[in-house]
């Protein structure tokens, strides 16, 4: 069975998303802002989900993480909890 390890960012708007993204790509550490900006308490760990099975995640998440490229940031993901920059660290 597939699995996959992910951290991710989670905040209330897609125009939030998209400037915690650019700041990424420009050079910004994922963990950094995850602890900065994140409202899921995963983001005081940098965001890290540790490693899950297809189905554990909202459908919406798991969609992304197990089809998208691994080692990208993807994103804004909108879930029922808000919107998602999700960052695959490995899929199996």
């Amino acid at each position: 069975m597939a699995k996959a390890s992910a951290r991710h960012i989670l905040v209330d708007t897609s125009a939030a998303c998209e400037k915690i993204k650019t700041e990424i790509e420009n050079g910004g550490d994922f963990a950094s802002a995850a602890k900065k900006y994140s409202k899921c308490p995963s983001g005081q760990r940098g965001g890290d989900l540790g490693t899950f099975f297809p189905g554990q995640m909202v459908r919406e998440f798991d969609q992304v993480v197990f089809s998208a490229e691994v080692g990208k940031v993807h994103g804004p993901v909108k879930t029922q909890f808000g919107y998602h920059l999700i960052e695959i660290t490995s899929r199996s």
